[in-house]
């Protein structure tokens, strides 16, 4: 078979995953928190037909070598964990956080699993739950009757009630956990990450404290994705797909040229 054909095939599948990529981007330009993902790649092994000094004669050694590669892989499609911007939201659950970190989130099944996305909510318990019902952690319960709720940029939640408004009743403390290489934490949907080996464990916190960031009640962290960057990636993952189909076309045509001339 024809190495080029291979090799222009290889280029295709890469292709083809950044387009993924960015598709998923732009899909998630409007979800909150989302960080945006980014695909890399790496060349083949190379076929190393002449090693680069090696001898032509006794007193001549060959400054190059001829090897040829045989194509690209993806190797990786890493998050980029960029701060998003702060859209202001006046809602006393909603919250964001101004550097690194993110909220602990307790599943259904029991474990744990970590998001930047802050818009929270209170169940019928008046317990601080993601939207899709997945609690914080640790547990933080509003009393009944609260009128107001205030949350300091250190996680300190307090909660005034009905005819108690000189006295602030501080209900519980948010933390934060932020991890060594967050690039390596797996993303599971539903804004939701969950640790792995590549990312480290986690190391809880307060907010603005050891290295975390502050807490920003009344806002929340919109997507980090740039439109017209994803553009213009779409744009050249296009062009360079539409190459690789080229190669596949020109190799073949080299072939029926040949056929056609033995």
């Amino acid at each position: 078979m024809n190495q080029a054909l291979w090799i222009s095939k290889t280029g295709l599948d890469a292709q083809q995953t950044r387009m993924n990529v960015v598709s998923n981007n732009l899909a998630n330009v409007n979800t909150t928190a989302f960080k945006k993902g980014r695909a890399s790649f790496e060349d083949l092994i190379y076929q190393t037909i002449r090693q680069p000094g090696a001898q032509e004669a006794q007193n001549n050694q060959l400054p190059t070598g001829l090897m040829t590669g045989v194509g690209v892989r993806t190797v990786a499609t890493e998050k980029i964990f960029a701060q998003g911007n702060h859209t202001q939201t006046d809602n006393a659950l909603d919250l964001s956080i101004q550097g690194r970190g993110f909220f602990e989130i307790l599943t259904p099944e029991g474990n744990v699993a970590y998001t930047r996305d802050g818009s929270f909510q209170l169940n019928a318990d008046g317990q601080m739950v993601m939207s899709n019902g997945y609690e914080l952690q640790p547990g933080i319960f509003i009393p009944e009757g609260t009128k107001s709720i205030h949350i300091s940029q250190d996680g300190i939640v307090s909660a005034t009630l009905r005819g108690q408004e000189d006295a602030p009743v501080e209900v519980g403390n948010i933390q934060l956990a932020d991890f060594v290489n967050p690039a390596g934490l797996e993303p599971v949907g539903q804004n939701l990450f969950v640790e792995t080996a590549a990312s480290g464990a986690p190391q809880q916190g307060n907010p603005g404290q050891d290295g975390l960031g502050r807490l920003m009640q009344g806002s929340l962290e919109s997507s980090n994705v740039n439109i017209a960057e994803e553009l213009v990636n779409m744009i050249e993952t296009q062009r360079a797909y539409e190459i690789n189909s080229k190669s596949i076309s020109t190799a073949d045509q080299m072939m029926q040229f040949l056929n056609q001339n033995l």
